[in-house]
């Protein structure tokens, strides 16, 4: 699948409309600085061409992803049966960017509307720098139980 093939995904499929407006955090594998897998969760957003999230730049995930750019992330439900997006890319980090306002927008659908005004004083009171990750996804996998499901791939081969 090419990349323009996965941003049409992204941009138009309802069921992955459903998930990127879920109050479901991403879970992002990384290989950590030891060579040994990590997943965490983060608050992201899609901005139409890529995954986005921010972090202090001095923390872990942050260090290894500047060693090692490529990722995987899944957001799913946990309902039956689960929607399941999956996703490989590369991540790219721009250093330097005080608080930025993904990080804000990405973080609302997790705090939730009535807790964002406290939440959202509270993080620009610390006036945080942080680093703005962006994933450009490679590689895609959409499981909604209904026309696509789980099973092996066909041979992967990575988008342009």
């Amino acid at each position: 699948m090419k990349y323009q093939e996965i941003v049409e995904i992204m941009n138009t499929d309802p069921f992955v409309q459903q998930l990127l407006q879920a109050p479901i955090p991403a879970r992002l594998a990384y290989i950590g600085l030891d060579g040994n897998p990590r997943v965490v969760p983060v608050s992201y957003l899609w901005d139409g061409e890529h995954f986005v999230f921010a972090s202090p730049p001095t923390w872990y995930k942050i260090r290894s992803l500047s060693a090692n750019p490529n990722v995987a992330l899944t957001v799913d439900t946990t309902d039956f049966p689960p929607l399941i997006l999956s996703a490989r890319g590369t991540a790219s980090i721009t250093f330097d960017q005080g608080l930025p306002e993904q990080y804000v927008e990405a973080s609302r659908r997790i705090v939730g509307e009535d807790k964002m005004p406290e939440w959202e004083k509270a993080v620009r009171a610390e006036n945080r720098n942080m680093a703005l990750v962006r994933i450009k996804p490679t590689w895609l996998k959409v499981v909604d139980f209904e026309t696509r499901y789980p099973g092996p791939p066909p041979a992967v081969t990575e988008a342009e």
